[in-house]
C-alpha cells in the first residue's frame, strides 16, 4: 500500500484540485481550493502542474502516516506543521520517507493550509474534476471529508533537493482586508446611500463561515426589492438577504439563488476571504470589469513566474 494514511483527519480536510467548472447545468458547483494562490504554490514548490489534486486543510488537527519515500510542500495558513514531532517551516518543500510522522496543529489566525505531494494525489476525477464537495458526494476519495484510516494515494518519489518559496511570491495575509467588488446588474436596485454605507463600513467575519460562503456582520444594508427569480450565482457574488447582513458566496455556494446581490467579489480577494477566522475585518471597494480583469492577468503572470530557491 503506498500513499499517506490518516490517523487522525483533523476537523475539514478534503481533496482539491483546480475546480470543476461547465457542470452548472447539472446542479454541481464549482469546488476547488478556497486559497487557490496557496495551493498552486505549493504544487510549484514540486513542480507539480499548479491545479494538481492536493489537500486543503481547515483548522488543523490532521494527523498522517508516510507509507513511501516522497517529497511533500506546505503553504497557506499558520497551522503548526510537524514531521516526527519537530515543527518545521512552511512555504518550502521537503523529503520524506515510509514512516514519518506528518501533523497539523490547530490554526491561530488563518485557517487553511495545503498539502502538496510530488505528482499529485493519484484519485479518479468525478464529471472533470477531483475536487471534493461533500454536500453533492462528489470528488476525492468517497465525496466527503477525510476519515481515519484512509488512504491517499501517491506516487514513490526519490529525494531531491528542497525549495523554498521567497517571501516576495507568497500572499500576504492580514486579518483586517478589503476585498475588491465588480458592481452587477441589481446594483441599481440598492439607493445611493445604501451603496454608500456598503462600501464604507466595516464587517466582521461570523462563526458562519464555511466552504459555501462567508456571512459578514455590520451595518444593515436594505434593497428596493425583497427577492428575485432564482438566478446562476458566480464565484464571489455578494448577496444582500432580508436582514441585511452580506454573504459572500464562495467555491461550494449553490448554483442558483434568489437574493439581490449588490455585486461579485473579486477571486483573488476571496482567496485571503477564506483563510479568515470569525471575528477578522472586511472592508469593500467598488473597481471596474477593466481594472479587475488587469489584477487577474497580473495575478496569472506572476503564478507563470514562480521562482522556488533552494533551501539553505
Amino acid at each position: 500500500m503506498t500513499g499517506l494514511r490518516v490517523l487522525q483527519p483533523g476537523m475539514l480536510s478534503l481533496l482539491q484540485d483546480g475546480g470543476r467548472f461547465g457542470q452548472h447545468r447539472l446542479g454541481l458547483t464549482c469546488g476547488g481550493p478556497l486559497d487557490l494562490p496557496a495551493q498552486r504554490c505549493a504544487n510549484a514548490l514540486l513542480h507539480n502542474p499548479l491545479d494538481t489534486t492536493a489537500l486543503e486543510i481547515s483548522f488543523g488537527g490532521l494527523q498522517l502516516e508516510v507509507l513511501h519515500d516522497t517529497m511533500i510542500a506546505v503553504t497557506g495558513g499558520d497551522s503548526p506543521f510537524t514531521i516526527n514531532g519537530a515543527e518545521r517551516e512552511i512555504w518550502r518543500s521537503h523529503a520524506v520517507r515510509a514512516g514519518d510522522m506528518l501533523g497539523f496543529g490547530f490554526a491561530r489566525r488563518f485557517c487553511r493550509c495545503y498539502l502538496a505531494v510530488a505528482g499529485g494525489f493519484t484519485v479518479t476525477p468525478q464529471f472533470g474534476s477531483t475536487s471534493t464537495v461533500p454536500r453533492e458526494g462528489i470528488g476525492g476519495l468517497n465525496g466527503n471529508r477525510l476519515a481515519k484510516n484512509d488512504v491517499l494515494p501517491c506516487v514513490q518519489t526519490a529525494a531531491r533537493p528542497c525549495l523554498n518559496l521567497p517571501i516576495e511570491q507568497r500572499p500576504h495575509y492580514s486579518d483586517q482586508i478589503q476585498v475588491r467588488v465588480i458592481p452587477g446588474y441589481q446594483q441599481q436596485q440598492f439607493s445611493r446611500l445604501q451603496q454608500r454605507r456598503f462600501f464604507s463600513a466595516r464587517y466582521q467575519v461570523t462563526d458562519r463561515a464555511d466552504r459555501m460562503g462567508y456571512r459578514l456582520h455590520g451595518p444593515a444594508i436594505s434593497c428596493d426589492i425583497e427577492g428575485i427569480l432564482s438566478e446562476g450565482i458566480c464565484h464571489g457574488a455578494i448577496q444582500i438577504p432580508a436582514d441585511g447582513q452580506p454573504i459572500v458566496l464562495l467555491n461550494d455556494r449553490q448554483t442558483i439563488g434568489g437574493y439581490p446581490k449588490i455585486g461579485s467579489a473579486l477571486s483573488l480577494d476571496t482567496a485571503l476571504l477564506g483563510q479568515l477566522m470569525p471575528g477578522a475585518e472586511v472592508s469593500f471597494t467598488a473597481v471596474t470589469q477593466y481594472t479587475a480583469h488587469n489584477a487577474l492577468h497580473l495575478a496569472a503572470s506572476r503564478y507563470s513566474r514562480l521562482q522556488a530557491l533552494p533551501c539553505e
